[in-house]
């Protein structure tokens, strides 16, 4: 994986901003250690930093191709991602009379464009997002992959485009002020951490929406969707649909294996990373490529203070054990104990340029930390609850009639720690409500659902759609910020197309949540992981994090200059922080996120608003 940043202006020569663009480009760095380049022309600026994953020797960007039936014009691409179905194109393609000079997947995409133009974008298998600057006609074209693994933003004003895997790219243009308005307040107050799609938190940025491109010219921009989630009757029965659902899986997770660098798999022992980790074990074991490496994360003295509930009920470590020995995988168990997380929760805001899921990103920066070591690929299992159903909350009534994102349930209580004044401007219940309608309005309905149906499809569209880009956001900018490409089978297109209409009585086959998912891998897993019950990804238990964090920020709010004072309700938080026995129950956000991660989230917005030097327009 890499970075890409680039810089579009008809009123400036950017041949004379060599230095604005490197500077941009450098903001990448860690997301592209391997190498660096930037490409300029009169009114087009691009910059990239190179992960080397596949043809490490030739596949620096940006990447020059010349342009279909043009003399002395070209076409220069910045990439970020991978393409698995590179071979089929580059075979197409050579089909069609283009010669390759290298193996990797970026020339393929150049000259998928080349040939087919913007409907390039529907023959890609893979995760990505791209620009592609054609000189002759002074156009660009930026796309984003599918399901929105890999990130893009970008700021639009008069006569001017700038896009960044990262905003921190486009916060380093000269021109760009580090500003935050109202709506960018209220995504992070009463949206966050997750972040309405299409929404770049700070004032005038903008995210690529996931299966979305953009084509800009003197003309304008013009924004195009090129895939959607599209409802149809399903028409396999049980066993036809396990035996489709496993092999998509089969051929996703070979498709994904592929790598020039060392490569390994995140195994908590859960179904999703032992069906991911034991069809690459069958995979190396056909081809002889030895043994699978494989990772797994915890936290010391977790095992002392573990208490089991729905969402967690019972620990990683047997299970991990059982599936290491049963695969015979080098295993390389990580822990953290609690100052580690503590201290790494800047490192998670400067991943991701805001405030984000608290520990559950610093142990995520820390893990990826640590497998970098070892490998430069991981294979995860993220996705599969939101795609199969395996959240609780798709099985709770309550859940399911609320009329609001079941993972923001908390409303009440994330209005009552804004101050007055910022409550009444961002006005929390309005703006969760509006943000909720939008999505359900997008919902595609099938004709003829009766209202359960109905409701369970709601139910997977508002997981998808707005759940999982959560996760995968944080997938990507913690596992970039150290160089460690990862990526998540679950999200093939095909995959999820094919689930989307699975009606959800098979979805739940033998009335077990993802039981579709289980049947298609009977044969593959041992039948007591097949059936373990869910558990996420696992957070500290110790009550030392909630000790540490609630003492930091009790700390920041004693101090006159803690730029938090005029938009919490300072009174209200030391309430909470007082009621001790508490704060690891409240239900703050999602199924990880409590009284600790409460308090650690506004120890991250303090962080970020004194270290980005947010200028806030209210």
């Amino acid at each position: 994986m890499c970075g890409i940043t680039g810089w579009i202006d008809w009123k400036k020569d950017l041949t004379t901003q060599a230095d604005a663009i490197e500077k941009m480009t450098e903001t990448l760095e860690l997301r592209g250690p391997d190498a660096s380049g930037t490409w300029l022309s009169r009114h087009c600026a691009f910059g990239h930093r190179r992960l080397s994953v596949m043809d490490p020797a030739n596949g620096a960007q940006p990447m020059v191709r010349p342009a279909k039936d043009a003399d002395n014009h070209d076409c220069v691409i910045v990439y970020n991602g991978e393409l698995y179905n590179a071979p089929e194109l580059r075979k197409e393609l050579e089909g069609l009379g283009y010669r390759f000079r290298t193996t990797c997947d970026t020339e393929a995409l150049l000259l998928s464009y080349v040939e087919w133009g913007p409907g390039c974008v529907e023959k890609l298998n893979g995760i990505f997002a791209f620009a592609i600057w054609q000189t002759d006609e002074e156009k660009l074209f930026v796309a984003r992959d599918r399901l929105g693994v890999k990130p893009l933003f970008y700021r639009r004003e008069e006569g001017r485009f700038i896009f960044g895997s990262e905003p921190k790219a486009i916060l380093a243009h000269p021109d760009v002020p580090a500003e935050v308005d109202a709506e960018g307040l209220a995504e992070l107050f009463v949206i966050g951490p997750a972040r309405t799609p299409g929404h770049g938190i700070w004032r005038n940025f903008h995210e690529l929406k996931p299966g979305h491109f953009i084509q800009y010219d003197r003309n304008g921009m013009r924004i195009s969707a090129y895939w959607k989630l599209i409802s149809n009757e399903h028409e396999e029965d049980e066993a036809q649909t396990a035996d489709k659902v496993g092999a998509l899986l089969k051929d996703t997770v070979e498709r994904q294996l592929v790598s020039d660098v060392p490569l390994c798999t995140l195994l908590s022992g859960g179904l999703d990373s032992s069906a991911l980790t034991a069809l690459a074990v069958n995979y190396y074991k056909q081809n002889n490529q030895g043994n699978v490496h494989t990772f797994s994360v915890d936290y010391v003295d977790n095992d002392k203070h573990f208490k089991a509930h729905d969402f967690q009920p019972n620990s990683d470590a047997p299970w991990i054990k059982r599936m290491t020995d049963h695969l015979s995988t080098v295993h390389h168990p990580v822990q953290f104990d609690t100052p580690e997380l503590v201290n790494a929760l800047e490192a998670a805001v400067l991943a991701k340029d805001t405030p984000g899921m608290a520990d559950i990103d610093a142990s995520l920066f820390l893990f990826s930390r640590e497998i970098k070591k070892e490998a430069t690929v991981a294979i995860s299992g993220e996705a599969a609850d939101e795609i199969f159903g395996g959240y609780p909350w798709f099985h709770r009534e309550e859940a399911l009639k609320a009329d609001t994102f079941p993972w923001s349930l908390a409303t009440d209580l994330r209005a009552s720690i804004l101050s007055p004044e910022l409550r009444e401007k961002l006005r929390p219940h309005e703006y969760l409500s509006d943000r909720y309608s939008q999505a359900v309005a997008e919902v595609p309905e099938l004709p003829g659902e009766d209202e359960a149906q109905r409701r369970m499809r709601r139910m997977s569209y508002l997981n998808i759609t707005r759940f999982m880009p959560t996760l995968l956001d944080r997938k990507d900018r913690m596992s970039m910020a150290v160089g460690l490409e990862v990526r998540v089978p679950f999200c093939d297109h095909r995959l999820v197309e094919y689930v989307w209409n699975i009606p959800w009585n098979i979805k739940i086959a033998g009335n077990r949540e993802k039981g579709i998912l289980r049947k298609a891998l009977e044969g593959v897993l041992p039948e007591d992981v097949l059936y373990r019950k869910k558990s996420p990804y696992p957070k500290t238990h110790n009550p030392n994090y909630l000790t540490a964090v609630r003492t930091q920020l009790l700390e920041r709010l004693d101090d006159p200059s803690c730029p938090l004072l005029p938009l919490i309700n300072v009174p209200k938080i030391r309430e909470l922080a007082s009621a001790s026995d508490t704060n690891s129950h409240l239900p703050w956000f999602g199924q990880l996120m409590s009284g600790p991660q409460l308090f650690a989230y506004l120890l991250q917005m303090d962080f970020w608003l004194r270290h980005y030097k947010v200028k806030l327009v209210l």
